[in-house]
C-alpha cells in the first residue's frame, strides 16, 4: 500500500484527536502530518477548554460512554494528580458512571492527543504541530492543497481534513451593549446583573449561560442532596427568562445499557446502495425508523413497542410531545428527574429514550440518501423530539435549575416560529412574541444571550475563499422524489429550492455537500479528491445529529478507511 505523503488536519480539537487515532489504527499515517490549531491546546477544542467552559460546566457523558483512547479516563486520573487545581482533586475517586467537569475532560483529551502523536512519531511520521495558528485560506492547485495561515506562512499538502469544530459568528455582539451572540467564552461575563436577562433557547448551550450568570449573582447551597439558591444583595433584581419553542426543557440523563453509538447501529454502505437500487434511488425515512428504532425497541420493551408499533413517525412524535404539552414545563422537569434517578439507581435504561438516541445517531449516514420530502418530514416532526431527548442534562444541572426556579429567579416562556429578537438602540434587545393568550408582546431586556446552540455555516460563510471560488466545495442539496412536490415547494419558497430544467427540483440543505466518506463534493456532485470535511457546522444539513465525541470517533474512522482504500487501490468506491 502506498503511504500518503503529507496530510494536513485543520483544527486540533476532539475531531482531530479521533482522526489521528484512526490514521494510526488503519496504518495510513503520512510521511508528514501537519496540525493547525488556533488556540494554545490540542484535544480540548472549544467545549472542553476555557473557551467554552468554567469549572461548574459538566459534560453530559460519563467515563464509560467515552470512545476508546490510549488510556481510560479512570486510568488517566489515577496517574495524573491535580495539586495545582483543587477543583478536580475529588475526581481521582470517580466511578465510570459519573459525569465529569468539561475542563477535566479537556485535560484528559489533551493528554491522549499527546500520547497519540508520540505513537505517530514512533512509526516514522514527522509530526508538525502549529498551535496558536489560524488557517485563513486554502485552495487546490493541481493535486495539492495550498494552506495559508495568519502567521504569513503557506504550506503545501496532498490531503486536507477539516476538523475546525464549533463556530460562533458575531453579528451584534461588540456593537450593541448587552447583546451576546453566544455564551462563549463564559469568561466574558464578569459583573453583577441586577436586572432581568433574556436567554434564547433551552439547549445545553442555554444551561451553560444559566450556570455562569447564576454564580456571578448568587450562591448555591447543597444540603441533604438538595440545592438552594440565594442571590447576592446587590443582585436582588436579577432574574433569567428562557424563551423556547413549545416551552420545552431538556431531558435528563438516564442509565444506558451498553453503547448504542457504534457502527453496528449504522446502515452499511452496501445496505444503503442495495436499498436504493430497489426503491427508486432513495433510502426511506420510514424504513430507517423501523430498522433503527422500532425493531430494537421491541427487544428492549415489548409493551411500549406494542403501543407505538402501528404509529407513523408523525403520530409517534405527536404522542410523545403531546405528553409534554399537557404539563407545566417545570413540573414535567421534576417528574423526568425522578424517572431518570430511578433509572440510574437501578441501572435500568429508559428503553424508548435510549433507542431514540441511538436512532438519531444512526440516521446521520443514510440521511445523505433521503429524498427531499423525507428530509423535510424529519426536520419538521422528528428532530424537535430528538433535540429534547438527546440533550441529556446531568442531574446536578437539574438540581441547580430547580433551585433557581424555587427561588423565583428563572422562568420559561413558550414562543412560536414568528417570534424574533432585535437589538435595542441603546442597550440589550427587544423580544417580540405572542403569549399563550395570543397577545403580542415586545419586552426589553438589558442583557440578551442567544443560546440556541451551534448553527450550521452556509456556503457563503465558509471562511476558505479559495475552496469556494475554486469549486472544491458546494452547497448541500437533496433531490425531490416527486417532481410535483418539488414544484409546489418551489412555488412556496424558491429560495430553498434549486430548479434545474426542465423539471428537476432539489432541496437546499444547510452547509456543504459531502459523500459517505466525508469527502467534499463539487458543484457537479463529484468528489473533490483528498478533501475531507468533519467540521460539524459545515455539514449539519446532511448530518442531522452530530453526537459529540461519538460522532468524531465514527467520522474519523470513515475518513481514515477512505484514505486507506485510496492508497491501497488508487480509487474510492462510493
Amino acid at each position: 500500500m502506498k503511504k500518503p505523503d503529507r496530510i494536513a488536519i485543520i483544527g486540533g480539537g476532539p475531531a482531530a484527536l479521533f482522526t489521528v487515532k484512526h490514521l494510526i489504527s488503519e496504518q495510513v499515517l503520512p510521511d508528514q502530518l501537519y496540525i493547525f490549531e488556533k488556540s494554545s491546546r490540542l484535544g480540548a477544542g472549544m467545549p472542553y477548554s476555557e473557551r467554552g467552559a468554567c469549572p461548574e460546566h459538566i459534560a453530559n457523558v460519563s467515563a464509560n460512554e467515552l470512545p476508546h483512547l490510549p488510556e481510560s479516563l479512570t486510568g488517566y486520573l489515577m496517574r495524573k494528580p491535580y495539586p495545582e487545581d483543587q477543583d478536580f482533586s475529588d475526581y481521582r475517586k470517580i466511578n465510570e458512571y459519573q459525569v465529569i467537569p468539561r475542563l477535566l475532560l479537556g485535560n484528559y483529551m489533551e493528554e491522549q492527543f499527546r500520547l497519540l502523536l508520540n505513537q505517530a512519531r514512533k512509526t516514522g511520521t514527522e509530526v508538525n504541530v502549529h498551535k496558536e495558528t489560524a488557517v485563513t485560506d486554502m485552495y487546490k492547485k493541481d493535486d495539492a492543497f495550498h494552506i495559508k495561515t495568519d502567521q504569513g506562512d503557506e504550506f503545501i499538502c496532498s490531503r486536507v481534513i477539516l476538523c475546525t469544530g464549533h463556530h460562533w459568528p458575531k453579528k451584534n455582539e461588540g456593537k450593541v451593549q448587552g447583546w451576546y451572540d453566544s455564551p462563549y467564552p463564559p469568561s466574558k461575563f464578569t459583573g453583577i446583573t441586577n436586572h432581568a436577562v433574556a436567554i434564547r433557547g433551552t439547549s445545553l448551550t442555554a444551561v451553560d449561560a444559566v450556570k455562569t450568570l447564576a454564580r456571578l449573582n448568587g450562591t448555591f447551597t447543597k444540603k441533604d442532596n438538595e440545592y438552594t439558591y440565594t442571590p447576592h444583595e446587590e443582585s436582588r433584581n436579577f432574574s433569567m427568562t428562557l424563551f423556547s419553542k413549545r416551552g420545552y426543557l431538556p431531558a435528563l440523563r438516564f442509565h444506558s445499557e451498553g453503547s448504542p453509538y457504534s457502527e453496528g447501529w449504522i446502515m452499511s454502505q452496501e445496505e444503503i446502495y442495495e436499498y436504493k437500487q430497489k426503491n427508486g434511488g432513495f433510502v426511506g425515512l420510514d424504513y430507517v425508523f423501523e430498522r433503527n428504532f422500532k425493531k430494537p425497541l421491541q427487544k428492549k420493551n415489548e409493551k411500549f413497542y406494542n403501543e407505538i408499533r402501528d404509529l407513523s413517525i408523525e403520530e409517534f412524535v405527536e404522542k410523545m410531545l403531546g405528553l409534554r404539552d399537557e404539563l407545566d414545563s417545570f413540573e414535567l422537569f421534576k417528574a423526568e428527574y425522578r424517572e431518570a434517578q430511578k433509572s440510574i439507581e437501578r441501572h435500568q435504561t429508559i428503553a424508548w429514550k435510549e433507542m431514540l438516541a441511538a436512532f438519531s445517531y444512526a440516521i446521520n449516514y443514510p440521511a445523505k440518501h433521503f429524498s427531499a420530502e423525507d428530509m423535510m418530514r424529519m426536520r419538521k416532526s422528528l428532530l424537535p423530539l430528538i433535540s429534547v431527548i438527546i440533550a441529556s442534562l446531568p442531574q446536578s444541572s437539574y438540581q441547580e435549575i430547580i433551585a433557581l426556579y424555587n427561588a423565583g429567579i428563572i422562568n420559561l416562556i413558550s414562543v412560536d416560529d414568528k417570534s424574533h429578537v432585535e437589538p435595542d438602540g441603546n442597550e440589550g434587545a427587544v423580544y417580540h412574541y405572542r403569549d399563550d393568550a395570543g397577545n403580542r408582546k415586545a419586552e426589553h431586556y438589558r442583557l440578551y444571550i442567544d443560546a440556541i446552540g451551534q448553527q450550521p455555516v452556509q456556503f457563503n460563510d465558509i471562511p476558505f475563499e479559495g475552496l469556494r471560488n475554486g469549486g472544491s466545495i458546494s452547497s448541500g442539496y437533496l433531490k425531490f422524489k416527486d417532481k410535483n412536490n418539488g414544484a409546489e415547494a418551489f412555488e412556496e419558497d424558491p429560495s430553498r429550492i434549486l430548479k434545474i430544467e426542465p423539471d428537476y427540483f432539489y432541496l437546499r440543505v444547510d452547509g456543504l455537500n459531502i459523500n459517505d466518506h466525508f469527502q467534499a463534493l463539487d458543484y457537479y456532485g463529484e468528489a473533490t479528491e483528498n478533501l475531507y470535511i468533519m467540521a460539524v457546522p459545515y455539514i449539519a444539513g446532511l448530518n442531522p445529529d452530530y453526537s459529540g465525541l461519538d460522532f468524531c470517533d465514527t467520522a474519523g474512522k470513515r475518513v481514515a478507511r477512505a484514505i486507506k482504500q485510496i492508497c491501497g487501490t488508487n480509487q474510492l468506491v462510493s
